[in-house]
């Protein structure tokens, strides 16, 4: 669990792509997200994410661009930030429930679902009450993540794939060692 919140704090290195019309940039660290949650399932996804958010609230600069502290948390990147927690978590349940029957579309669609729909509702929702504009032009300047959210998605299903092919955490045997 502890990996992936250093995987998501790594993906900071990969600078933000600002946009002109949302104080909210483009960041690589949703793919660790995604990555969270269909490798390690809900409640290991869930809790390692919350470790990283926990260690940005007390003041690590684990997001891009060298940010941390409350302060990030209560400013308009806030609630995707916040949101990340619950988006491994739904991820990693979805995968979890179709780890059987797991074809490539079918991930792809969990990430999405998860990486993109409820970080970027729950995110306008935040950004839309923190600064006072409407949520109907405020989610329509979010559909700008759309595109990356799609490519992270295609890149994470794939590596899950892979990994859980290999060395499944999801659906394991529980082993017993003394």
């Amino acid at each position: 669990m502890s990996l992936f919140a250093a995987i998501i704090g790594v993906l900071a290195i990969f600078p933000p792509v600002p946009l002109p019309f949302i104080p909210v940039p483009v960041v690589a660290q949703t793919l660790g997200i995604m990555l969270a949650g269909g490798i390690l399932g809900a409640k290991r996804a869930g809790l390692s994410v919350l470790l990283f958010v926990f260690l940005i609230a007390v003041g690590v600069p684990l997001l891009t661009g060298g940010r941390g502290g409350l302060g990030v948390l209560v400013g308009p990147t806030g609630g995707y930030v916040l949101s990340w927690p619950i988006a491994a978590w739904v991820i990693g349940y979805l995968t979890e429930k179709n780890i059987h029957s797991l074809a490539y579309w079918k991930l792809v669609l969990i990430t999405i679902l998860g990486g993109s729909l409820i970080i970027n509702i729950v995110g306008v929702t935040y950004l839309s009450i923190l600064s006072n504009l409407p949520w109907g032009p405020t989610a329509l300047s979010a559909l700008a993540f759309l595109p990356g959210d799609v490519l992270k998605a295609l890149i994470a299903s794939a590596a899950i794939m892979k990994i859980n092919q290999i060395y499944p955490l999801i659906g394991e045997k529980k082993r017993v060692t003394y």
